[in-house]
């Protein structure tokens, strides 16, 4: 089951499944019959079953969740300035709407279940990464409660996923097609760039190795938003400019996916971190008393650390999208 499956995640993770022979079904549970009814024609799969519910009412979650086996959690409200203006709403889904994912899974007898979460959640100073970094203490905190349980609850945190709904390189191109320029709120801020099938390889690596409580990181090279946008500019051959529009509100110059606290005790599995739950219990001795001198000696994974692409690298990771790929054709067309 996938909540949240009519949004870009949803579609990709789908499309991915659909291609295996040994998967029986999946159920997306979303809100909105439209999409619904347009990802059901656009698929057209017999094992697709469509479920109409909201993860903030836990009946409709149990309902969907009957005989199934694994649960890919990416229900969200994920969009910045609409969770400044509406905190509460993004604690109603992020939050209480995760916990009902979580025990609905468990009340069911789910084998595994993965929460999506996004850098935001590290060190978070808007109102969708603090729910975002709760959502995490949720998911977690569901083995040190239930020790006896099959359930496996993990968590997966990602950077900007390239061409999601919502992400800014859609928003250039249209800026491009209608012959303005780019907007920019600070060509300096840097982010992780993950592509659409690099979140869901994550997602998948999670289900493959995940321990109760985990949380799984991809390794990701960083870009400044100035040479994301040169890079755009530069694929469809524009003469647009980038216009400087200053931070907004609520927004970091740079992005953690990992603190230093967490990394302290992660396992380095390669292309991946694997960062363990803090199975300590109520023993405040251990919390008072005793500490983790391994912390001092490492430093946040974070985007204006990392390795950091070029123009030109950025250039031949957007060529790797589909959906640019495509737009290029279309502007070859054209002109």
């Amino acid at each position: 089951m996938i909540t949240g499956g009519t949004g870009s995640f949803g579609h990709t993770v789908t499309r991915r499944l659909l291609d295996r022979d040994d998967i029986q079904e999946i159920r997306i549970l979303s809100r909105d019959e439209a999409k619904q009814d347009q990802m059901r024609h656009d698929l057209g799969d017999d094992r697709l079953r469509f479920y109409v519910g909201d993860i903030r009412d836990y009946t409709s979650v149990e309902r969907a969740m009957k005989n199934v086996d694994y649960v890919f959690h990416a229900a969200a409200l994920k969009q910045v300035p609409s969770c400044e203006f509406f905190p509460m709403e993004a604690v109603r889904t992020n939050v209480s709407g995760s916990e009902n994912v979580v025990r609905a899974a468990d009340h069911e007898g789910v084998s595994s279940v993965v929460c999506l979460s996004t850098d935001k959640a590290v060190y978070p100073v808007n109102a969708m990464g603090m729910s975002k970094a709760l959502m995490e203490k949720v998911a977690m905190s569901y083995g040190l409660n239930n020790r006896g349980t099959t359930t496996t609850v993990s968590c997966v945190r990602y950077g900007n996923v390239m061409y999601s709904r919502g992400s800014v390189i859609p928003l250039f191109i249209k800026q491009l097609k209608s012959g303005k320029n780019l907007t920019v709120t600070n060509p300096e801020m840097t982010r992780f760039m993950m592509s659409l099938e690099d979140s869901v390889s994550l997602v998948e690596f999670a289900f493959e190795n995940a321990r109760q409580g985990d949380l799984f990181i991809r390794k990701a090279a960083s870009c400044t938003i100035g040479d994301l946008a040169q890079a755009v500019i530069n694929l469809f051959r524009s003469p647009a400019s980038v216009d400087v529009i200053g931070t907004r509100h609520a927004e970091k110059l740079s992005e953690a996916l990992a603190s230093r606290e967490e990394l302290s005790r992660a396992e380095d599995m390669g292309e991946y971190f694997r960062i363990p739950a803090d199975n300590r219990d109520l023993n405040y001795r251990i919390y008072v008393e005793e500490g983790d001198r391994a912390q001092i000696l490492y430093d946040d994974y974070d985007s204006h650390s990392v390795e950091r692409m070029t123009v030109e690298e950025v250039e031949a990771l957007l060529l790797t999208l589909p959906e640019v790929r495509a737009e290029l054709s279309l502007a070859d067309v054209g002109a």
